[in-house]
């Protein structure tokens, strides 16, 4: 597949970016060639789009006005899993009796058409969100992109083979107990399943509206970063949407610490074993720390999504078609739905008890260590394995994905070691609510260091682009008392702020050793005729900025400062009264190495 010479297959967001910022006006014709390249036989699909409704589309981009440079998603195609509202399209979730034309867009596809981005098709599934398999829909089951005698895993399946193979950069799936996970982790991918409440669930069909989350694949943790940093944010119309607190770290400590669970469970498949044994090797060689942590309360609450009266919420979400016309749905979904209205409202509020307890439990252990370290999966089955036993088995793949809604987590699944029988064994980090930014910038460094092949594709990972440090957060420059090793760097730790690089202002300051302050200070002042100082970056969460400015005495401030490469960052200032006193240090370059210097003479 290709146009003009350059091919459309495995193309990252920037690629694809770039095609249109070249060439926007051949945009319809890329998407006639695109369009012509997808078969309507593929299980992946259950609708594809015409080319009149790309057309309109494209016609609302024009409408809106801008250059292709103004939307940061311009031209980019994408696919929805099809218990998402696209407007013109028809949503199903797998389930022709449900099947209803969408009159508008959900939240999230509405903002990623906003930015720019083209909905392609509608993706298959299993069945209501139900199932982690890929075979429980009507329109067949989607086969594992690398051995189509093996799963795909699910219920995004659509989106997630279609990734997998190149044929889109990205594509939305739900996840409620790891539907953005397994599917990404059988098929070599990311799945980026963020915070609840992060992305709007206005315009998803519910499977259980508590714990429901929409989840990003692709074949990059930027592109997914990207895509969901787009389409997040509060909506008032979702009952569960919430506010980001911007109180979480942006990254790992320099060293990370994952959990690992004590006991590590793969169902007696010494493949998917020796995968994980190997991922836990690479991690050690990146200098991450591993540390076991007892794994009881999250298996515990795993259990506790399908075997206890969590059920219930499911049960209410199919409401009158289960009730009037269950022949109408899949046996295995009905049979699983269905269980929960054996549940009364006490063993209900009793299940909310217990959740709430496991979840106390997790969230402790979790604040001892950057993130959890799992399979993605223990095992995976054969399609036919899982027609033999569909429930089984299908329970094996949420071994490690059930609890992570419940407890309120974030995830991401990430590609991993091999399998000696060619199939993909992923890996999956897990961390409290909020640390999406956190987890994404550590599967940054995780994929560029493993350098995988992209999904199903032959190609290779791309140079990393990091995503650009997002509204949350502050990018502070210290430059004395508060760097690295200097007494008043706690004041930055203990608010979760972590150090991003070292560099210098441009040449237009001087520095200065302050008279009568303790602990010893400098003041940085902007001058016609000064010199690069050196300077560090670290990132602060923005709700926790205003604690640290509060602590700052006179005569220092922030202000903001230029960097050598042309960037402005806030960043520690002094005011002029305070420098007629003070010891211009200036040629030292910098606070350390003025100490340096001055400590040896």
């Amino acid at each position: 597949m290709s146009l003009y010479g350059k091919s459309l297959n495995a193309l990252t967001l920037q690629e694809w970016r770039d095609i249109f910022r070249e060439q926007p006006q051949r945009l319809r014709d890329i998407y006639r060639q695109l369009l012509a390249s997808f078969e309507e036989s593929d299980p992946a699909w259950i609708s594809l789009a015409t080319m009149q409704q790309i057309d309109a589309q494209i016609d609302a981009l024009e409408c809106a006005g801008g250059a292709p440079a103004d939307y940061p998603l311009f031209g980019v195609p994408f696919a929805v899993k099809d218990n998402i509202d696209v407007a013109g399209f028809v949503t199903t979730a797998a389930c022709p009796a449900f099947a209803r034309p969408a009159q508008q867009d959900a939240t999230v596809v509405a903002k990623l058409r906003a930015a720019g981005a083209i909905v392609v098709g509608k993706t298959n599934l299993d069945q209501f969100a139900t199932g982690l398999s890929g075979t429980r829909s009507p329109w067949g089951a989607v086969p594992n992109t690398f051995n189509d005698r093996y799963v795909s895993g699910g219920s995004s399946s659509g989106s997630a083979s279609l990734v997998a193979r190149g044929l889109i950069p990205f594509a939305l799936g739900t996840d409620t107990a790891g539907s953005g996970r397994v599917p990404a982790g059988f098929n070599n991918i990311v799945g980026l399943k963020p915070t609840k409440g992060w992305l709007s669930a206005c315009g998803v069909v519910p499977a259980c509206r508590l714990n429901d989350t929409v989840s990003v694949f692709a074949l990059t943790v930027a592109d997914a970063e990207t895509v969901v940093r787009i389409a997040a944010g509060y909506d008032a119309r979702d009952d569960y949407s919430r506010r980001h607190p911007a109180t979480a770290p942006a990254r790992f400590a320099q060293t990370p610490t994952l959990g690992v669970p004590d006991v590590l469970e793969f169902y007696g498949d010494p493949l998917s074993e020796a995968a994980f044994r190997a991922a836990l090797a690479q991690m050690q060689a990146l200098g991450v720390e591993l540390v076991t942590i007892d794994f009881s309360p999250f298996r515990e609450l795993a259990q506790q999504l399908y075997q206890g009266a969590w059920v219930a919420e499911r049960t209410v979400a199919v409401g009158e078609l289960l009730r009037d016309n269950p022949q109408e749905m899949d046996p295995v979904v009905c049979a699983i739905i269905s269980g929960g209205q054996q549940y009364s409202a006490s063993e209900a509020w009793q299940a909310e008890y217990t959740r709430a307890a496991l979840a106390r439990r997790i969230h402790e252990t979790l604040a001892q260590v950057d993130a959890l370290l799992v399979p993605t999966s223990p095992t995976i089955h054969t399609r036919e394995e899982i027609a033999r036993e569909p429930v089984r088995y299908n329970a094996h793949f949420g071994y490690y994905t059930n609890f992570t809604n419940l407890a309120d987590l974030c995830a991401l699944a990430l590609p991993g070691p091999w399998r000696e029988d060619g199939l993909p064994a992923g890996i999956t980090l897990v961390a409290r609510a909020w640390h999406d930014a956190a987890l994404s910038h550590f599967g940054q460094r995780w994929q560029q260091a493993v350098g995988l092949s992209l999904g199903a594709t032959s190609r290779q990972m791309v140079e990393p682009v990091y995503v650009t440090l997002s509204p949350e957060y502050v990018r502070l420059a210290v430059v004395g008392a508060h760097l690295r090793g200097m007494p008043l760097n706690y004041q930055l730790t203990e608010r979760d702020a972590v150090f991003a690089e070292q560099t210098t202002t441009d040449a237009g300051y001087r520095l200065y050793a302050l008279a009568n302050s303790t602990p010893a200070k400098p003041g940085l002042a902007r001058s016609d005729s000064g010199a690069p100082i050196a300077v560090e970056l670290w990132d602060i969460p923005l709700a926790r900025f205003g604690e640290l400015v509060a602590e700052i005495p006179a005569p220092l401030g922030i202000g903001t400062l230029t960097l050598a490469d042309g960037r402005r960052v806030k960043g520690f200032i002094c005011e002029a009264w305070a420098l007629d006193d003070a010891t211009d240090i200036t040629e030292w370059g910098g606070w350390k190495a003025w100490l340096a210097r001055h400590q040896q003479a």
